[in-house]
């Protein structure tokens, strides 16, 4: 009986979190892991999770969601011709070079080595999108070479070690060095994929066996927050798109870098406390 109640409460916070994370990402325009993350991360210690668990699990599970709304969400921009398929082929390479190297840093360093990560980076978002104007960029046109390989393979890094697709790190990079707002969300709706698919499946791998895992994980990647999640997510996600319709789109950047603040401040004082 413990069990089932457990489970359905398990259930329950899943379904809410997949809701929540599709109504932000509607409304702010960016990958539902940079909510999941945050989410899972404040959800798992009430079911017992060890708290050096607590990132690993919300990485991993955040990151085998992206794949099904990525497949979505990049077959849907390609259809209408909005992504830029040869910046996309360009730096795919050095990107999943990153995912690589990035998944195996997630599984090495340890849970608040992770949460600090993720704070660090989710605050220098923030700083971008509650500092700077709608147009704004460094250059026009993206760097080739090697410095468009490290920016590839930066961005490959950084969102499989914090368990988010491509938009919340590729959107600001890509509309930075000029390229048009709607291009930079529709080619960086195809980075969740390239970042998304090995990262899930090496974190799968590498969590088989471990303990403190909660019930119905295959690896690290909770199956109950996958099932639950995805579907909350679609469902939401419209209701945030209507929402943002009727904002002005700097007030859109100026909330959304609050709660990532929040949320960055948020994760900042649990490693202090």
């Amino acid at each position: 009986m413990d069990d089932v109640v457990w489970l359905s409460l398990l259930a329950a916070a899943m379904g809410v979190t997949g809701l929540v994370s599709g109504l932000l990402a509607g409304l702010f325009g960016v990958g539902g892991g940079i909510v999941i993350v945050p989410l899972l991360f404040y959800i798992l210690p009430w079911f017992g999770v060890p708290e050096e668990l607590h990132m690993k699990v919300a990485v991993a599970t955040s990151l085998s969601t992206i794949i099904p709304t990525s497949i979505v969400s990049a077959r849907k921009h390609f259809q209408k011709g909005a992504m830029d398929v040869p910046m996309l082929k360009s730096l795919a390479p050095a990107m999943l070079v990153g995912v690589v190297l990035g998944t195996v840093l997630a599984i090495v360093v340890k849970g608040p080595g992770l949460t600090l990560v993720f704070a660090t980076v989710a605050l220098l978002v923030a700083l971008n999108m509650g500092l700077t104007s709608v147009d704004f960029r460094v250059r026009d046109g993206m760097p080739g070479g090697v410095a468009r390989q490290a920016i590839g393979g930066g961005i490959g890094t950084i969102s499989a070690m914090m368990g988010i697709g491509g938009g919340t790190v590729g959107v600001p990079v890509l509309a930075a060095f000029g390229t048009p707002m709607r291009s930079a969300v529709a080619t960086a709706s195809a980075f969740g994929l390239v970042i998304a698919i090995p990262a899930t499946l090496i974190l799968i791998v590498a969590g088989l066996g471990a303990e403190g895992r909660p019930m119905f994980s295959w690896g690290w990647v909770n199956l109950v927050g996958f099932a639950l999640i995805v579907p909350g997510s679609i469902i939401a996600t419209p209701w945030g798109v209507a929402l943002a319709h009727s904002i002005p789109p700097l007030l859109l950047k100026r909330c959304f870098a609050v709660f990532l603040v929040v949320t960055s401040i948020r994760m900042f004082w649990s490693l202090l406390s």
